[in-house]
């Protein structure tokens, strides 16, 4: 097969352990967002926009949903012969369970899917955040920095940073130290968990880092750590766009809330780099005679009736006459009935809220939870 210049790797198996309830029948990547999106397809439309036509998959935790939602890549033209997206299950048998190990083990247990295209490198992704961002221009600052890895880092607040891997860099942007969530840390740029490695190294150091029985087998935790021990040129790549990392109810809300903002920061109707997601093939968005909205985004075949504020109502979810829903995320196929009064509610698929129920504090800032397909009466 001919040798590809770049492979990504789209880590895409992480339970979600903190979104729960809604990740109990689908990993992450998989959950809702924006309307009509899932998490997964920002990182599948920078991976198009970005020219990369070659991506696996690294499922693990109820893979089912997304499978089902990426089908054949086509919807990101990802569905082409020599090239297009790959489901990557874990295939080796562990002693525990058969799942990956973590983050790097992933990897090196499909060193055989990038020995078929041989790449010069390898794009490696998480599954699970908001952003926008072109690999290419982050594969041409590794290649003029001649650099053994690269990291892509963005600044957070310092009272967020004890929540990452924090970098050190010098005035060249040459990462000099790397701490995995720093109880105190002394820099405020956190990896955003997209790397480039050159291929050849970076098998040489998965097939070391598994040989190691300590070792966690996890990029952050030990491949980075010890190429910076070794000497080896990791450069951190400055971003400086919109990221969101949604692995809480409180950021899932938070990010959602972003993309009704004035000034919002990720457009999601740009059409120089598109959003890209399956189509739906449901009719257009129904709002009725006496329906109310302000600042809400809708996804196909939402009907509202009711009165909508500074809220997201997802492909096929339904608001009822005289219902009030505010500042609250309706998930696909959700259901709010007559006369219900919702504030800051996350409202699971298609999940039911019954005739008049009153859910959320108004006088309080906490988010109110409602699982997916779970009837409230």
């Amino acid at each position: 097969m001919k040798r590809k210049t770049i492979v990504a790797m789209l880590l895409a198996g992480g339970e979600g352990r903190r979104l729960a309830p809604f990740t109990e029948k689908m990993a992450k990547p998989a959950l809702s967002f924006g309307g009509k999106y899932r998490i997964i397809d920002f990182p599948l439309s920078n991976c198009a926009n970005s020219g990369i036509d070659t991506v696996g998959i690294l499922t693990q935790y109820r893979p089912l949903v997304m499978s089902y939602h990426i089908g054949t890549g086509a919807a990101w033209g990802l569905d082409r012969k020599k090239a297009g997206i790959t489901l990557l299950p874990p295939h080796i048998k562990l002693e525990d369970d058969s799942w990956y190990k973590g983050t790097a083990n992933a990897v090196y247990q499909n060193i055989e899917y990038l020995e078929r295209y041989n790449p010069d490198f390898v794009l490696i992704l998480s599954g699970d955040h908001i952003y926008k961002m072109d690999y290419g221009l982050v594969l041409d600052f590794h290649l003029e920095n001649d650099a053994d890895a690269t990291v892509c880092v963005l600044e957070v607040p310092w009272k967020e940073a004890p929540r990452f891997g924090i970098m050190n860099v010098d005035e060249a942007h040459r990462i000099t130290r790397f701490d995995e969530k720093p109880a105190k840390p002394e820099s405020n740029l956190a990896s955003m968990g997209v790397y480039i490695f050159n291929w050849k190294m970076l098998r040489t150091m998965l097939e070391e880092d598994e040989a190691n029985l300590e070792s966690r087998n996890d990029f952050g935790g030990d491949i980075i750590p010890r190429m910076l021990a070794e000497g080896k040129k990791l450069m951190a790549y400055p971003f400086s766009g919109y990221w969101r990392d949604v692995g809480t109810i409180e950021s899932l809300w938070e990010a959602s809330m972003d993309l009704l903002s004035e000034d919002v920061e990720i457009d999601l109707y740009d059409e120089e780099w598109p959003v890209v997601s399956i189509n739906h093939n449901q009719p257009a968005v129904c709002f009725g005679p006496r329906a109310m909205i302000r600042r809400s985004l809708a996804g196909e075949g939402a009907r509202i009736l009711g009165n909508v504020n500074e809220s997201i109502v997802s492909v096929g979810a339904r608001v009822e006459t005289g219902a009030r829903v505010d500042q609250s995320i309706l998930m696909p196929g959700a259901h709010v009935g007559r006369d219900a009064d919702l504030y800051r509610v996350i409202v699971g698929e298609h999940a039911i809220i019954g005739d008049g129920i009153a859910l959320g504090d108004r006088d309080g800032g906490t988010i109110s939870v409602v699982n997916n397909y779970e009837e409230i009466r």
